[in-house]
């Protein structure tokens, strides 16, 4: 993306929080975002699945550590300026 949009995001809770949106891929089918807190480069990143439910589109935090390695790496070679450590 050449741009850094934002995307607010709504958790089971309620709560509201905005992300930085890095990067978006489509891969195997399935669409993933890269969202930070920031665009410092200490942010908090993370790594979102879409999952589509009918008429309304949510995300979910990757958390399956064999995708998330999969994922994080075709990420890192997008954005070429980007390290993503998985914590």
């Amino acid at each position: 993306m050449s741009e850094h949009g934002k995307i607010l995001l709504t958790a089971e809770d309620g709560s509201k929080e905005a992300f930085f949106v890095l990067e978006k891929a489509e891969i195997a089918g399935a669409s993933y975002l890269l969202v930070a807190d920031s665009l410092e480069e200490d942010a908090q990143a993370m790594i979102l699945k879409e999952k589509d439910e009918g008429e309304m589109l949510s995300y979910d935090v990757l958390e399956d550590e064999k995708e998330l390695q999969i994922i994080s790496k075709y990420m890192e070679e997008l954005l070429e300026d980007i390290e993503l450590k998985i914590e």
